[in-house]
């Protein structure tokens, strides 16, 4: 009997979808940045963005060809932050005294924004969304539902109801 030939190593590789890292390269940036709006913590933010990405990467096929993977992964980061804030029992906290004293002056438009941000804090996460959505991300309310998996009316009710909140609770200025 002859020798038999030795068998050649077999490679192991990761086969990535171009199109997976193409839109993790086009949009982490901006989903870090939404991310960052809900979460008030640019760490969580990063964080939660890796697990919707790494949550989405074995469903790439499916979600990318239902349409824009966009809204799903959005939806995710939602869902990731509301589970992250009930696990904690985190309690946003907000102390309405430190409205007292917000003026238009520009110089203290910093400080105005940093009581808006613990203000905005204390919304509910899906309102904060909702109104990320609505004015950062500049959505219709029908794109608004889509991204958060919920009928066009009740994101509507989500953006008024956040709207309502806080104007209650930021102070009246003279020039308004």
């Amino acid at each position: 009997m002859g020798a038999t030939p030795a068998a050649e190593p077999i490679e192991w590789s990761i086969v990535t979808s171009p199109s997976f890292d193409d839109f993790v390269r086009e949009r982490s940036a901006g989903l870090v940045r939404f991310a960052h709006l809900l979460t008030g913590n640019p760490d969580d933010a990063a964080e939660i963005v890796q697990e919707a990405l790494t949550n989405l990467y074995p469903r790439w096929t499916r979600v990318s060809a239902a349409g824009d993977p966009e809204p799903y992964v959005k939806r995710s980061i939602v869902n990731s932050r509301n589970t992250r804030w009930r696990r904690v029992q985190e309690r946003p906290v907000g102390e309405p005294s430190l409205l007292d004293g917000v003026s238009a002056d520009p110089v203290n438009a910093w400080a105005d924004s940093q009581v808006f941000g613990r203000l905005f804090a204390t919304l509910p996460t899906r309102q904060r969304a909702a109104l990320i959505l609505r004015f950062y991300e500049d959505l219709e309310f029908a794109a608004i539902a889509a991204h958060l998996g919920c009928a066009e009316a009740t994101a509507r009710s989500l953006v008024h109801r956040a709207l309502a909140d806080l104007r209650t609770r930021l102070p009246r200025r003279d020039d308004d």
